[in-house]
């Protein structure tokens, strides 16, 4: 044993000589095989006997018991020759000892190839309950967490209900509070204005008391007793200045037009020529608690104390600022400040930057209507600042007509930040492209409106991408790129359109009409200027869906369209109110004699066409007709006009300028019969003289607009009945007009809003010369070519 631990030099020399896996081998079968109690010395043993005996002459069974050791015969050599059938002489003792390692070794790769299993096996036992031991860990932390939790839960429920309790009543207790002051002031304000009213009512009597025995003022004075709610009424519609002069008249209508109901929507721009800072400052301070619309329209001359009182006017709505050329940066800034509620605003034609915008975007969080047209000033990343604030989320009206500077990314900031906009409006602004609509349209998909006038750019590629949209109204003029696909697309996505205006598109053919003849809803169609229309494309709209609700529809210089079209929308559009067929060459009479039969129209242009008296007579049948153009019918005269307006009492808009053949006869019987005109025109009428004006001026006291160019036998007693008789005329053009002084012009038109005047000699395409003779036909064209050549040098 002592050899064995110490390592004795026998020991030392034996393993020398000796291979330590043979001898490891047969000691670890015997102790593998026996377990002997004291395997140390059971070793020992062993190996002092191998010392004794050799290595050569160990039995494989040394270390197993005797008891236990096989019974076996010793194979004789014979016997070796028999089972394996060779010589004996092969059998080495090479070949043996390769034999037992094989043997050996297979039994060891046996041995420990299970002792590995069976320790695999007890650490994936121990793995799994480790594993289990974690969740249920984690199940017993659950099981405890959960009813804490539940508990915490239900304390902050009823903590907030306690506490939304709490701020109900403090509100209610505010509220009391806040109301029992306004009632104690309203009650204070109410008794002082009791005690004025008496006061004015006591002087209101007295002065009835010393003019109560005068007849005429006895008359006068029952306009004082005309209803009061009937005279705010009429006075909504008067101007500023005009209630003015209404409050001089007397004191109870000194007292109504002080009525707050009258201030709630002051418009300046009816006199924005004579509006100054101090006015607009006076009003606004005595009446902005009741403002809620306000127009500045064309208010130059306004500057900073305007835009001061503006800003205190807290519960303004509707603002319009455009063509405010002393607005800018600095007097919105004042006002974004004050007027939080505003809903619409317009700044069109103003000198705001990206300073605006970005005051826009963070003091109007209800803005829904904003016009920036023709604001040159900001770009496109003032654009991006309408994304970036509170306000201007709830836009859903826009208008950007003239903002030649947005590029793309301008409008797709616009998209990030207004995704709500319904109706848009891009009119004159031709570097409008289809990728800008293609920007905004991928965001903005609840438009419903676009409007693009002079946007020649533009093709069809926007509106496949405007078809994600569902349009209502589409408007667009003066472009050459539209086509026939437009409409199909249309046709086939845009179920609900009701307005189509496709005006000065030349590309749109009969194709394009056929194709939108299956929707349902159109109430309006304008194709004027469109010269590939005809009767191919007119007839089968008319006859299709949308035909009997059909409203307005523009046919102005479809030359191809004839009687067959006028007649087939006689028959089919019973609810038409407004038709253009402005020189449509080819209608004639008896297209004309259709429509008298259509008692839904009531306001129809002829200008350009063949009709003559006999068209005429027929349209007096109608009898409702409010507005008729009749420029350049040749073929009319006094008989016509006289028959038409004796059937028709409600006209109100008359056109007929460039009528040589009409006189003083024609506008008698307008003047006589028509009493309810607004606006009429009678320019490039040579046979007309100061008699005609006469009678305007004595029967057409609405009289707002009125063209007397190129009528040279009017002199300056007509401006003169014009001036005494027409109070309400606004609008006067007097072109051409060669025996009116402008000594007169000052004189007589100085109160008027717009007049236009010059004595020169007529043109000559107005057909006849300065004497009112009409030129031969040869004359006439060398004329035209004269002027023509003129022009282009």
């Amino acid at each position: 044993m002592a050899a064995l631990r110490g390592g004795g030099p026998e020991l030392r020399a034996y393993f020398r000589r000796h291979s330590l896996l043979q001898i490891y081998e047969a000691l670890l079968c015997g102790v593998i095989v026996m377990r002997p109690e004291d395997p140390l010395r059971f070793l020992e043993e062993k190996l002092r006997e191998m010392m004794e005996k050799g290595i050569d002459a160990v039995l494989w069974y040394l270390c197993i018991d005797s008891s236990l050791h096989p019974k076996l015969k010793r194979i004789s050599e014979t016997h070796l020759d028999t089972l394996f059938g060779v010589d004996a002489q092969l059998i080495t003792e090479e070949l043996c000892t390769k034999a037992w390692n094989f043997y050996s070794r297979n039994l060891m790769k046996l041995y420990f190839g299970g002792w590995i299993k069976y320790n695999l096996l007890k650490k994936n036992k121990r793995k799994k309950a480790e594993q289990k031991m974690a969740l249920a860990v984690v199940h017993y932390n659950v099981q405890i967490l959960k009813p804490v939790i539940q508990k915490w839960s239900v304390w902050v429920r009823t903590h907030n209900e306690k506490i939304t309790l709490a701020a109900s009543r403090l509100q209610d207790i505010f509220n009391k509070i806040n109301l029992s002051a306004v009632l104690k002031a309203w009650h204070a304000e109410a008794h002082s204005s009791s005690k004025t009213n008496a006061y004015f009512a006591s002087l209101a009597k007295e002065s009835q008391k010393g003019f109560s025995d005068s007849n005429d003022l006895t008359v006068k004075h029952k306009t004082y007793r005309f209803p009061e709610k009937a005279l705010l009424q009429i006075f909504h519609y008067v101007n500023l200045v005009d209630l003015a002069r209404c409050a001089q008249v007397s004191q109870t209508w000194m007292l109504l037009t002080q009525n707050s109901s009258l201030w709630s929507d002051i418009n300046f721009s009816s006199v924005k020529h004579k509006v100054q800072d101090k006015i607009v400052v006076n009003i606004l301070q005595k009446w902005r608690p009741c403002v809620l619309r306000l127009n500045l329209r064309g208010c130059y001359s306004l500057h900073w104390p305007s835009f001061k009182c503006i800003s205190e006017c807290r519960n303004l709505q509707d603002l319009n600022l455009s063509e405010c050329q002393g607005l800018n940066d600095e007097s919105m800034r004042l006002i974004a400040e004050g007027c939080r509620s505003l809903l619409y605003l317009n700044l069109s034609y103003t000198n705001i930057t990206n300073g605006t915008l970005q005051l826009l975007s963070r003091n109007f969080p209800n803005l829904q209507y904003l016009s920036l047209a023709h604001c040159r000033k900001f770009t496109d990343k003032g654009l991006q600042y309408l994304g970036t604030g509170t306000g201007c989320h709830k836009l859903i009206y826009l208008d950007l007509s003239g903002c030649i500077q947005i590029s793309v990314d301008g409008f797709r900031n616009i998209a990030n930040g207004c995704s709500g906009i319904q109706d848009l409006l891009i009119n004159e602004m031709p570097t409008l492209t289809d990728r800008c609509i293609q920007a905004l349209v991928q965001k903005c998909r609840q438009i419903t409106s676009v409007v693009f006038l002079d946007s020649p750019h533009l093709s069809d590629t926007t509106f496949k991408a405007l078809t994600e949209c569902k349009l209502v109204k589409v408007r667009i003029e003066g472009n050459n790129q539209i086509t026939d696909l437009s409409f199909k697309m249309m046709s086939k996505c845009c179920q609900y359109i009701r307005h189509i205006h496709f005006a000065g598109c030349p590309k749109i053919t009969d194709v394009g009409l056929k194709m939108i003849s299956k929707l349902k809803n159109i109430l309006v169609l304008n194709v004027a200027d469109c010269l590939r229309i005809s009767d191919r494309g007119i007839r089968p709209f008319v006859r299709g869906s949308s035909g009997a609700k059909l409203r307005e529809l523009n046919l102005a210089n479809c030359i191809h369209v004839t009687d067959a079209s006028v007649k087939e929308i006689a028959e089919r559009c019973h609810q038409l109110t407004y038709l253009n067929l402005h020189h449509c060459e080819n209608v004639t009479d008896a297209g004309i004699e259709a429509l008298g039969n259509m008692l839904s129209v009531i306001s129809i242009d002829l200008s350009g066409t063949c009709i003559s008296d006999k068209g005429l007579r027929a349209l007096a049948h109608h009898g409702k007709i409010k507005q008729l153009s009749l420029l350049e019918c040749k073929n009319i005269s006094d008989t016509g006009l006289q028959v038409f307006c004796k059937g028709t009492k409600h006209l109100e808009y008359c056109h007929v300028s460039c009528c040589p053949q009409l006189t003083d006869e024609a506008v008698k019987a307008l003047a006589f019969h028509c009493h309810r005109l607004t606006s009429v025109s009678i320019a490039g009428c040579p046979k007309m003289t100061d008699t005609c004006i006469l009678y305007l001026a004595s029967a057409c006291h609405y009289l707002h607009f009125l063209d007397i160019s190129g009528c040279i036998n009017l002199t300056d007693k007509a401006l003169k009945c014009l001036w005494k008789g027409c109070k309400q005329l606004q609008i006067l053009k007097m072109l051409y007009c060669r025996n009116i002084t402008k000594q007169a012009v000052l004189k007589y038109t100085a109160k008027l809003e717009q007049q236009d005047y010059s004595d020169a000699d007529p043109p000559s395409w107005l057909g006849y010369d300065r004497d009112g003779n009409v030129p031969s036909p040869k004359s006439t064209s060398e004329n035209l070519l004269e002027q023509i050549l003129r022009n282009e040098k």
